[in-house]
């Protein structure tokens, strides 16, 4: 598959200039599923997100390709925080796109690296439509999120890495927004470790990969507000991840805002581990199910840490957002 061969490359790329996260035995989830329970620590990685892979592989191929068409990207958080710390390292220019409203701390974050930074918009979607006309209209090159084989290919990296410490787990539970950390790590996983479950988790508040891949068909779904920022929204109609979410994921499991809340409280409380509203989200997904891990081995992929104030402080307050 062309794709696995993309995740073998990108290991190459990127594994020099990327930390190799922790994978951490949790006697806690353990005991709550009397199983074995490992975290893969994305939470620690550079950026503090899994998304620091994917920008640097597509950045780097870009380079080998001798491409010189300006870089662009548009978020409001995690991919272009790790879009503009590649930039910085591989000393390319790139702009980020980031709506009016764009929460504080993360624009300082980005700023701390050298990228041009335009504002537009009041939501990420308005952002992102302006950000591609004007790549389109400039001849630069628009850098997804998640619908970009290299970008999915850097993800794909974590699955290489649990699977040389756990060769054969059981389970394997990601996160899911617009599917490309779930579609790299299941590509791989899939052709080391067929038997594995791939097992998809999103918050109730925003399904709409679930619904898709369930239904055979795109299913356009309302976003409502969720802690999971990280994976909130939805994703392109002809998105690379929607086939691979099909064919890779066995099965989907849906999670309250209660359920996001208490995950990370409890990742404090256990482990004194601070991880954003998506991370809660897989780890919530397996107290919700315990029975069903019972005497298996599972890995949670913990994919972020970047939660801002104001969600950690209603979290802990145990106040609605």
């Amino acid at each position: 598959m062309e794709l696995l061969k993309e995740i073998e490359q990108a290991h190459n790329r990127i594994q020099d200039d990327v930390f190799h996260t922790p994978l951490i035995n949790s006697h806690w989830l353990s005991n709550q599923c009397n199983g074995d329970v490992y975290l893969k620590l994305e939470s620690e990685q550079i950026t503090g997100s899994f998304k620091a892979r994917g920008s640097l592989n597509k950045l780097k191929w870009i380079q080998e390709q001798n491409i010189t068409s300006l870089p662009v990207t548009a978020s409001t958080g995690n991919h272009g925080l790790g879009f503009a710390r590649a930039c910085d390292l591989l000393g390319i220019k790139g702009k980020v796109f980031l709506p009016h409203n764009a929460v504080s701390s993360k624009v300082e974050s980005i700023r701390a690296f050298d990228v041009e930074i335009e504002f537009h918009g009041d939501n990420p979607y308005t952002t992102e439509t302006y950000a591609r006309k004007c790549a389109e209209k400039n001849g630069w090159i628009y850098i997804s999120p998640y619908n970009d084989t290299q970008i999915v290919a850097g993800q794909g990296t974590i699955g290489m890495e649990i699977l040389n410490t756990i060769p054969k787990p059981d389970n394997i539970l990601v996160t899911v927004g617009g599917g490309g950390l779930i579609s790299g790590i299941g590509t791989y996983v899939k052709d080391q470790s067929f038997n594995t479950n791939i097992i998809g988790c999103q918050p109730e508040n925003s399904p709409e990969m679930s619904v898709s891949v369930r239904a055979g068909e795109y299913r356009e779904v309302e976003s409502k507000p969720t802690l999971s920022d990280g994976s909130a929204g939805g994703f392109e109609r002809d998105s690379i991840t929607f086939e691979l979410c099909k064919k890779l994921v066995d099965d989907f499991i849906l999670i309250s805002e209660d359920e996001i809340a208490d995950a990370i409280r409890s990742m404090i409380k256990q482990h004194s581990k601070l991880v954003e509203g998506s991370a809660g989200v897989a780890i919530a997904s397996l107290l919700k199910h315990s029975d069903r891990f019972t005497d298996q081995t599972t890995v949670i992929v913990v994919c972020g840490a970047n939660i801002s104030q104001a969600k950690l402080q209603s979290v802990l307050c145990d106040q609605p957002t």
